[in-house]
């Protein structure tokens, strides 16, 4: 291939990057600059101008949807396949490591992989056999603090308690459930990067070979990586060779989740001769916000430092709305969302960041009352819901009758008669015995240890799963599939479900169907000498694993600043920018976590492509109680000349003297307050105040079924009584 024809399309830091001779190299990649580019183009580059095999090169990446696009995009600028070329995210290749060598990571062949919600149930059953309370120590709470000492590296033996009693407790709930793991052949996610890291640190043999192998190693993203994640790539690179690292430390944002910022930062220490390129050209925003978001982030110490810039033009000014209270904040959204459609813009160019959840229920009144159409960003994903988990239970007890979490699952899904005195009497005799749940519930039949209805409804649990197994044994995948939900009794289950909840239920298991098609006609080659079914089992596991929301319609989109990372918006409003909300209370006392705050903030700014307009309210109702807060100091570290209000903002100085409401009307919109009216929808209610004047009266109904409810008049059709 012509050099040109690699480098031509990229500007100089880009080509810089890409063309870098052999040896650690960081790439600090802005927001807009073009890194994926250039990770593609590094890929293509080493393949044809540095001669590197396909085979020497391991890529990682956060999302299995980015590591296709990028082998796609890799293909495609080759003109040819690249087979052998690992690209994945950190839980695909350590999930690929621990297949292909399970014996040497201690596991059996069928090893199977836990989502949260199982890993949740397995913990919980841990607590329950060691008899605590699980008030005072939550199943969830648990999984946060095993997976806490997994992103770290640690196994129970290795963490210090310094004799502290409620870390004695916590690390026996996690020593039991580790054995139980290893007992069932069960792998949950933070166990698939400590065991794969394991494997290749005590495996001398294994090391050496893929050091051997993994000549050239790149990884994005490299700010959110942890401990492990870290430890994984400098024990596979031995702290030398060719790593190519790119990410962005002013987009560290996920450090309550065991991200470290200091992994990027410390690279050229670890990596000794590294160089460093930033990629600072912008090519998503104006200069405006460009301008906006490097006065922010310059508030932070010890940045690696960078600047972003553009050339696609000054833009607006960034707009700033002081609302008096949060429902005039989200009108003022709704309005401004109004007027870009009229102007001919589409809806799902506009994103509205908040950053807490809570935040989005009175936009979402307001954007219905209006009739705006919306999504809220990243709800359930596919391999998440609550059917198809059940499904895959299903699927998975065929292929590892071991499997204590898919048991539990769906031993009485549907319900079957199988009650909690009879599982307790199965779990007892696990324990007393050392068994999996499957053996235990062989055992309490054949010796006749229940009742005899509730013995015979164990029993034609068990042989419904023989019968599965053998029925589809030699059926095509989807296949399987389509038995197991007809024949577990799925379908019909959520055929009684009334509404279309219970059909959107039955779609979606006749979706799976469809999904597993598309493993039928893997090799086995890529299926790395697995079963399709347990191929298909790993790949759910997976996908489930991962936080990316669904494709949209035309629609905006609601969504927390930290799901906004990676996206872009022509239109990006930021709402509830006041001190205690954003940054959060939390973060006041502990200079790390405002900084990261901070980098919140500069990630949401660089989302908007023409237009940011920021919002923040003088009063606003958080669990409860109405909170008065000063407008965020992040506004405050925007230059002024870049802003303009849209009204003045305001100053609240005593909180007292705020908090003392006008005196309300009493009679607005022939409507008045104590009058009885009827809705559609809540039914009858009564007049109990009014805000704003016009097409913006909003009239306050407390309604007998559904309680208190702001409706816009205008659209709330209300009927007097």
């Amino acid at each position: 291939m012509n050099t040109s024809l690699l480098l031509d399309s990229l500007n100089q830091a880009q080509r810089e990057a890409v063309s870098a001779p052999l040896g650690p190299i960081r790439v600090l990649a802005g927001a807009g600059s073009g890194k994926t580019r250039v990770l593609v183009q590094r890929i293509a580059w080493l393949i044809d101008r540095e001669g590197a095999s396909p085979w020497s090169i391991l890529a990682v990446t956060f999302t299995n949807k980015a590591a296709g696009e990028m082998r796609t995009r890799v293909e495609q600028l080759l003109d040819r396949p690249t087979r052998g070329l690992w690209i994945g995210t950190f839980h695909a290749i350590a999930h690929r490591l621990l297949r292909l060598h399970w014996q040497n990571a201690g596991l059996p062949q069928a090893f199977q992989i836990l989502d949260a919600d199982d890993q949740q149930r397995l913990v919980k059953k841990v607590i329950r056999a060691l008899n605590l309370d699980e008030k005072k120590w939550p199943p969830r709470q648990a999984c946060w603090f095993i997976n806490a000492q997994k992103d770290e590296g640690l196994r129970p033996e290795h963490v210090d308690h310094r004799d502290d009693p409620v870390v004695v407790t916590w690390l026996r709930i996690y020593q039991h459930y580790q054995e139980a793991c290893q007992r069932s052949g069960l792998v949950d996610f933070g166990e698939l990067l400590l065991r794969a890291h394991e494997l290749l640190r005590d495996t001398p043999s294994l090391l050496a070979h893929y050091r051997e192998r993994f000549h050239h190693l790149l990884v994005d993203e490299f700010q959110d990586t942890n401990t492990i994640q870290y430890a994984f790539i400098r024990l596979l690179t031995g702290g030398r060779g060719d790593v190519f690292i790119v990410g962005d430390d002013d987009q560290s944002i996920y450090g309550w989740r065991g991200a470290k910022i200091e992994n990027i930062q410390r690279f050229a220490e670890d990596f000794p001769g590294a160089r460093t390129v930033r990629l600072e050209r912008n090519y998503r925003s104006t200069h405006t916000i460009l301008k906006a978001a490097n006065a922010v982030i310059a508030h932070n110490a010890g940045r690696l430092g960078k600047n972003l810039w553009t050339d696609i033009g000054e833009g607006d000014s960034i707009q700033v709305y002081g609302a008096f209270n949060e429902y005039e904040e989200a009108r003022f959204v709704a309005e401004r969302i109004q007027t870009w459609s009229e102007g001919g813009g589409r809806r799902d160019e506009i994103a509205v960041l908040y950053r807490s959840n809570a935040q989005s229920r009175v936009l979402e009144e307001t954007l219905l009352g209006m009739r705006i159409p919306y999504r809220v960003y990243g709800g359930l994903r596919f391999f998440e819901r609550a059917e198809i988990k059940d499904a895959l239970a299903y699927l998975r007890l065929l292929a590892n009758r071991n499997d204590d979490a898919s048991f539990e699952r769906v031993v009485n899904t549907p319900t079957r008669g199988i009650g909690e005195r009879t599982l307790e009497i199965v779990r007892e005799l696990a324990r007393e015995l050392h068994l999996t749940l499957w053996q235990a519930a062989q055992q309490v039949v054949g010796r006749s240890l229940l009742p005899a209805r509730a013995g015979n409804a164990l029993h034609r649990f068990l042989l419904l799963i023989d019968q599965l197994d053998n029925a589809v044994q030699e059926l095509p995948l989807a296949e399987q599939v389509d038995r197991v939900n007809e024949s577990s009794g799925l379908i019909a289950h959520y055929q009684k479900e009334k509404g279309g909840k219970g059909e959107a239920r039955v779609d979606n298991l006749n979706e799976l169907v469809s999904a597993a098609r598309g493993f039928e006609s893997l090799s086995a080659e890529e299926r790395e000498g697995l079963s399709p079914l347990a191929t298909f089992l790993a790949h759910a596991a997976l996908e489930a694993g991962e936080g990316q929301a669904q494709a949209w319609e035309d629609c905006v989109q609601l969504m927390t600043l930290h799901s906004a990372k990676g996206l872009e918006f022509p239109l990006v409003f930021m709402v509830g920018m006041e001190e205690g909300l954003f940054p959060h209370v939390m973060s006041a006392g502990e200079p790390g976590r405002l900084e990261e705050e901070r980098r919140l903030a500069y990630v949401g700014i660089t989302r908007a492509q023409q237009q940011l307009i920021i919002s923040h309210a003088e009063r606003r109702r958080l669990h409860g109680q109405d909170h008065y807060s000063r407008p965020s100091r992040f506004l405050g570290e925007i230059p002024e000349e870049l802003i303009r209000d849209v009204r003045p903002r305001p100053r609240v100085e005593r909180v007292v003297a705020a908090s003392r409401p006008a005196a309300a009307p009493r009679e607005m919109g022939g409507l008045r307050v104590g009058q009885g009216v009827l809705h559609s929808r809540f039914g009858e209610g009564v007049v109990i105040g009014f805000e704003g004047e016009g097409a913006h009266l909003r009239v306050q109904v407390n309604f007998a079924r559904e309680g208190s409810k702001w409706l816009v008049a205008a659209y709330a059709n209300l009927q007097p009584l």
